[in-house]
């Protein structure tokens, strides 16, 4: 800290100090009620970093947990453009989306609950709503609109459950489901990566999101540890980072990748017929009559 004060911060006094003095009051009473006076005073007024280092940790942490949540209003945005503009949901798995809804309901309960800072939970929300919207265009373009509905009662409910009656599950019950919480982010992404690799391909999953989700969960191991003593959230998010590291390296590889092993089969199968066909004289469609040469008297 004491190199980065006297390098960077203290030759931009100058400049920064009249910047600070034109802040509008109402953000300096924002920053204190995201640091508190002592670090406001330290960082903000003072512009010194050395003064005491956990309030240089802190900010970092809730400026990370803000940009978090900020990010996460659109990180599957993208996604669900691309579904829309493709009708297909190849390469994409409704499973895998529906546990990380599952995941991130119970995550967003524990932590209201809880009474946690928001800046550490406030993703789970947006995410789990644009969650939803996923599973539901990957049914529907499955042709399985039943399931589709099936799967937004299923999480109403759940939301009802877990946010609005906490008489359904008590803060005991809560603590366990929390705790699987965790096992099931991990678990949304194993669905993901294997259809990745039995596809041979990524098909319709969004980079943006890959890549996001990757950067997002380090971040949140940062700010977890910065701010939540809760081993269970903590352990979650090292899990998922692992995960994320596999669907990212798994997106870089198949960046490129030609039509999935089955598309191809499939191509293969439909030449070869129509080969057979041409060199038999018959018609490649099924039912089809075979056209016959008359003879000249």
């Amino acid at each position: 800290m004491d190199v980065l004060q006297s390098s960077l911060v203290a030759p931009l006094q100058p400049l920064l100090r009249p910047i600070v003095d034109a802040i509008p009051e109402p953000v300096h009473d924002a920053v204190i009620s995201l640091i508190g006076s002592p670090c406001h005073s330290a960082l903000l007024l003072d512009l010194d970093l050395t003064k005491d280092p956990a309030c240089t940790s802190l900010a970092i942490s809730k400026a990370l947990g803000i940009a978090i949540v900020g990010a996460s209003a659109v990180v599957k945005v993208p996604q669900i453009l691309k579904l829309i503009s493709s009708r297909s949901s190849a390469g994409v798995s409704f499973v895998s989306y529906a546990l990380e809804t599952a995941s991130l309901l119970i995550t967003l309960s524990y932590g209201v609950r809880n009474q946690f800072p928001f800046s550490t939970y406030g993703e789970s929300a947006l995410i789990a709503i644009q969650d939803v919207a996923v599973g539901v265009l990957v049914l529907t373009f499955a042709g399985r609109s039943a399931a589709a509905a099936t799967f937004v009662a299923v999480v109403a409910a759940a939301v009802y459950a877990l946010l609005f009656d906490q008489t359904l599950v008590d803060a005991q019950t809560m603590s366990y489901l929390q705790a699987g919480a965790g096992i099931l982010g991990v678990a949304s992404k194993a669905p993901q990566i294997y259809t990745i690799w039995s596809q041979g391909g990524t098909g319709q999953l969004s980079a943006f999101a890959v890549f996001n989700y990757l950067a997002g969960s380090l971040s949140r191991i940062f700010t977890t540890l910065q701010e939540v003593d809760d081993k269970l959230i903590l352990y979650g998010f090292i899990a998922g980072f692992t995960l994320n590291v596999i669907l990212a390296t798994q997106m870089l590889y198949y960046w490129n990748s030609p039509a999935t092993p089955q598309k191809k089969a499939t191509r293969g199968k439909i030449t070869e017929k129509a080969s057979v066909a041409q060199s038999t004289g018959a018609s490649p469609r099924p039912g089809s009559k075979t056209p016959t040469t008359r003879r000249r008297g």
